[in-house]
């Protein structure tokens, strides 16, 4: 089913809107992150030369945008910069599942929560006021990576139980995950949620 997608959406400190060619090369640079590698690309991207993954995985995420699937660039909202990457996938019955990476530029400012809150919220408005009508949001990651847990809490997702080996990673090693999801009847989290403090 092809979905009418917004050209941006506006969140705190950051903007969602379609990928273009020329993000390739931050997306390459995203792509050397070992946490990026280790929890949010799969081992078919992993299998390629490394030059051959940037444009590999930006020509999947135009090619799901042309089809009406929701893959957002995060970006800078002065200066239009990648930051990261937000999308939905797996879109049936009201029903979807939410991916995202941060740059290693931009990590510690909120962004994830934030573009989780953005993405969600505008998901989750029905089709009448212009969100993609969904019902329900969740997101799994593993247990070993904690960071993803506090992201979906502070973005209202509600942590509804352990999958036990769900997933495997980039070396096909199977492994425990967290469930979580957010409702359009849940109650609307915070508007905005502050940077962390750097270590």
């Amino acid at each position: 089913m092809t979905h009418r997608l917004p050209t941006r959406l506006t969140g705190h400190n950051l903007t969602l809107r379609p990928f273009c060619p020329a993000d390739r090369p931050l997306i390459a640079q995203a792509l050397d992150d070992v946490e990026i590698i280790q929890w949010a690309t799969g081992a078919h991207l992993q299998s390629l030369p490394a030059d051959e993954r940037a444009e590999r995985w930006l020509s999947t995420r135009l090619a799901a945008w042309s089809d009406g699937i929701p893959q957002f660039a995060i970006a800078d909202p002065r200066t239009d910069r990648l930051t990261g990457y937000i999308g939905l996938r797996r879109i049936d019955n009201g029903n979807a599942e939410v991916g995202s990476w941060i740059a290693p530029w931009a990590r510690r400012q909120g962004l994830a929560a934030n573009a989780l809150l953005t993405a969600a919220r505008w998901a989750l408005t029905p089709a009448a006021r212009g969100g993609l009508g969904l019902h329900r949001i969740a997101l799994h990651h593993s247990t070993g990576n904690p960071a993803s847990c506090t992201v979906a809490a502070r973005a209202g997702l509600l942590l509804e139980g352990v999958m036990r080996d769900a997933a495997t990673d980039h070396t096909g090693t199977r492994y425990d995950s967290h469930l979580h999801a957010r409702l359009a009847t849940d109650p609307e989290p915070d508007e905005r949620v502050p940077a962390l403090p750097r270590p």
